[in-house]
């Protein structure tokens, strides 16, 4: 399963250990946002313990810079959604070109963040 491929029903099904070993960035929130699935490779690029994330509101107190329209509004605003954006991290790190894969659907609480470094 490649960043372009999986789904949330492939991410919602996996054991943290399959997660883990995913080659991008996975962020998987509640519909408050708070934190529920932060992924080992995510962990690592980010530089953020997982402990500190889980259970925090991922959009106001991990990643302020995607709190916009582009990102966070989008899982507000759209019950099904599947979309590939470039993006540019700039919170606590230098700008960093990222492409982000925004995942939800309505028959599955857990939505999905995809990032791509």
């Amino acid at each position: 399963m490649s960043f372009e491929t999986i789904n949330v029903r492939d991410l919602d099904g996996m054991e943290p250990s399959e997660c883990d070993a995913l080659p991008f960035g996975v962020v998987g929130f509640k519909a408050d946002t708070v934190v529920e699935t932060y992924n080992a490779t995510e962990a690592r690029q980010s530089g953020l313990d997982p402990a500190t994330v889980i259970g925090v509101p991922f959009f106001d107190i991990i990643a302020q810079c995607m709190n916009n329209f582009m990102v966070a509004q989008r899982f507000e605003d759209e019950p099904e959604l599947d979309d590939i954006v470039p993006y540019v991290l700039t919170l606590r790190m230098r700008p960093t070109k990222v492409r982000l894969r925004l995942l939800a659907t309505p028959e599955i609480a857990r939505r999905y963040l995809l990032i791509e470094r």
